[in-house]
Parts: C-alpha cells; sequence; structure tokens
C-alpha cells in the first residue's frame, strides 16, 4: 500500500452534489488534487445517472438541474436534446463540467472506510481499474498457479489523510426492497430500479409494479404495449397533481421534511411522498384509459403470483416484480465514525454533521440532487473555507 497523501479535503462521490461543493472549491482558489481529492467509485462521469435505462429521457422523470457555473459552458439541461437517453446527455455534460473546472476526478476509486487518525480522518480506497497482466506480475498479484478459479486479482489500495470530508455518495449504490412473505420462493425475477436496463426484458411477461413515484410509472407507461400482463401497486395512495411539473411549494414543502428528518436524525422520508406527482400529458392519458391506477400493496407472494388477504382477496400472476421502492443513503463506508443515530439516520444541520465537525454530507436530506444540491455546494464550501 502507498504511503498516505495528505490534503485539506476529500469528496468522495462526482455526482451533482460533489460536483456542486467541487465548483465552489475552486471559486475559493482550491486546486484539485492539490488542496483537495475527489473520488469516484463509477468508471466515468455522469453520477447516477449514467446507469440508468436507455429508454429514459429528460423530462420524463425528475428535473435534472443545472451544475453552479454551467452556464459558462454555455450548456443546461433545460435546452439540452431529450431525443436522447438522458444517460447520455448527462454523463456529456458532467465530463465537459469536470474537464472545464480541472476538477481532476479520480475513478473509478472505490472508498471501503473513514476513520479517524487524530485530528484527521484516514479514508481507505481501492483502484478499481483493470490491471494489465503485466502490471499484475510487476506488482506481486500474478502467481505462477494462479487459475481463472481464484478470480481477479484484489485490487490496488490507498489511503489519503484530510482534515475534512464531504460525502456526496448520493443513494444509487444502497437500493431499498421491503420484505414480504415468500419472496424467497418467487420463481420469477426480482427487479429493482437500479436493475431495470429495457422493456423488452419482459416481453410477453406477467409483471407487477411496486412503488408510487415517478419510476415505477415509467415503467408502468414502457412496459404497457410489451408486457402480457400489467399490475401497478403501491404502498401508499398516490398524491396526483393536477399540474404539469412540480410547483415551488410542493418542492419546499418534501425539503422541509427531509430537512425536519436530518436535523432529528431520523430515516429519511421519501422524496415524492412529501412532493405528490405532477400530472403531465402522457401520465394523464395513462390515467384516463385504466393503466396507471395502482391497487394496495399484496400482503403475500407465492412462486407465480402475488397474493391480497382480507374480505376482498385477489391474486396477480406474475413472472417478474420490478420493485420501484427506492434507494437509502449510502453511507457504510463512514460507519467507523459513528454518526449513524438509534433514530436511524444522521443528525445533519446546513450540509454539516451535528456529531463531527470535520464531516459534511452532501444531497443528503433537504439537499437531495431532485431539488437543492447545488445550492447546498456554496454552503459546504463556505463552512470548509472558514475552518481551513
Amino acid at each position: 500500500m502507498s504511503s498516505p497523501e495528505r490534503v485539506k479535503v476529500v469528496v468522495i462521490g462526482a455526482g451533482q452534489a460533489g460536483l456542486s461543493v467541487a465548483y465552489y472549491l475552486r471559486r475559493f482558489e482550491l486546486v484539485a488534487d492539490q488542496d483537495f481529492v475527489m473520488l469516484d467509485r463509477a468508471p466515468g462521469p455522469g453520477g447516477a445517472w449514467q446507469h440508468r435505462w436507455s429508454s429514459l429521457r429528460l423530462g420524463t422523470a425528475h428535473r435534472v438541474n443545472d451544475l453552479p457555473g454551467m452556464s459558462d459552458l454555455g450548456l443546461s439541461f433545460d435546452t439540452a436534446d431529450r431525443s436522447l437517453p438522458a444517460k447520455d446527455v448527462v454523463a456529456d455534460y458532467y465530463g465537459r463540467f469536470e474537464e472545464h473546472f480541472d476538477l481532476r476526478v479520480r475513478r473509478p476509486m472505490n472508498v471501503r472506510t473513514v476513520e479517524n487518525d487524530g485530528v484527521d480522518l484516514l479514508v481507505h480506497y481501492e483502484d478499481l481499474t483493470p490491471q494489465p497482466i503485466e502490471e499484475q506480475k510487476a506488482r506481486g498479484l500474478f502467481r505462477r498457479r494462479r487459475s481463472f478459479d481464484d478470480g481477479p486479482p484484489p485490487a490496488p489500495q490507498h489511503e489519503i489523510t484530510t482534515q475534512f470530508l464531504v460525502n456526496a455518495t448520493g443513494t444509487w449504490g444502497s437500493p431499498f426492497v421491503p420484505y414480504y412473505p415468500g419472496m424467497a420462493d418467487f420463481a420469477g425475477r426480482h427487479v429493482h430500479t437500479s436493475d431495470y436496463t429495457s422493456a423488452e426484458d419482459f416481453r410477453d411477461k406477467h409483471v407487477v409494479v411496486v412503488g408510487g413515484g415517478t419510476s415505477a410509472i415509467g415503467f408502468m407507461l414502457e412496459l404497457e404495449d410489451v408486457a402480457a400482463g400489467l399490475t401497478w401497486v403501491s404502498r401508499r395512495p398516490i398524491d396526483w397533481l393536477d399540474r404539469q411539473e412540480l410547483d415551488l411549494e410542493g418542492a419546499s414543502a418534501a425539503v422541509a421534511k427531509q430537512d425536519e428528518a436530518a436535523r432529528a436524525g431520523r430515516a429519511l422520508p421519501s422524496i415524492v411522498s412529501g412532493t405528490g406527482v405532477p400530472k403531465s400529458r402522457r401520465i394523464a392519458a395513462g390515467i384516463e384509459r385504466g393503466l396507471l391506477v395502482a391497487r394496495p400493496m399484496f400482503d403475500r407472494i407465492h412462486a407465480d403470483r402475488v397474493v391480497w388477504d382480507g374480505p376482498e382477496g385477489g391474486m396477480a400472476r406474475a413472472d417478474a416484480i420490478i420493485w420501484a421502492t427506492g434507494f437509502r443513503p449510502e453511507l457504510r463506508h463512514l460507519a467507523p465514525l459513528k454518526l449513524r443515530e438509534k433514530a436511524g439516520g444522521i443528525t445533519v444541520g446546513q450540509g454539516a454533521s451535528w456529531n463531527d465537525p470535520r464531516i459534511f454530507l452532501a444531497g443528503y436530506g433537504p439537499q437531495a440532487s431532485t431539488i437543492g444540491a447545488s445550492r447546498a455546494g456554496r454552503m459546504i464550501a463556505r463552512q470548509i473555507m472558514a475552518m481551513i
């Protein structure tokens, strides 16, 4: 393992939240790879968007906010090409942003743990870049009797010592699937939003879609003419809004609920539970023709169906269940710092951990990327600069 580097700030994650913080650190004249280091696990730019399915377009999901300073490049998601996959547009724009502001993002780098190192923090991470055979031999990772059964060689390990840490890992790496009796007995496919790639994977299948947000609605619309049968279920009634887009009042209400939970150290509520779902023309048409009508959540799962108990009962055939049930903040690497509260979350206010002033959480709670991560970048960068 190489000797630890030492920098003032480490930013983990190069999605919207991480790039926003990095932009303001540069505005304060910190230099990437000298004063601060950005570590990103993904193979390329784009944050979580690069992992989304190809059929998803800008304008059919939550709005993608512009990064601060993106106008300097003559770019805006409001005027982006909506005929292209959203994943490609976001990856292109973020990549150009990183290059223009010289952010020098290191990828693919997987942060394993963050722990105390006296007054500083020690970040352990591994380089996930595929290692050529000759380099493996040079580093002693290729044994004479090595076979394919041994699996890949261990990834190179690194350490960085830092004064401050900005955690901007988002949620994509921590999908949430609730438990229901019989899940292990299901003979079909369990597919989470993070695993979804194409409607064609479900052609002529009977599909149950679980969830009350925009992803679930998008899956229903995509699968309508592909699946042999479609059933939509939601754990709560859908709060339809009679408008095309989410207004400021709805967004503010969601932010307030997220902020309240973060300050109390509770698990964060879902965004859609605080905002409702605007009825775009496409969604309104789906409701009108009877497609977008959600049933209550089923009670049990059998090998080839889902079942409702109670007086009305009922069942729906299922070859696949798509769990559009959201994500949780990805915070496992921070476990050695013992930040998590008994209530299930981390106590955060103004982007900073209340239990450890060295730790900032960008894109957490009220700064969720669909609402306020860009605005939070300036706030976090200013706090860091005040303490350096």
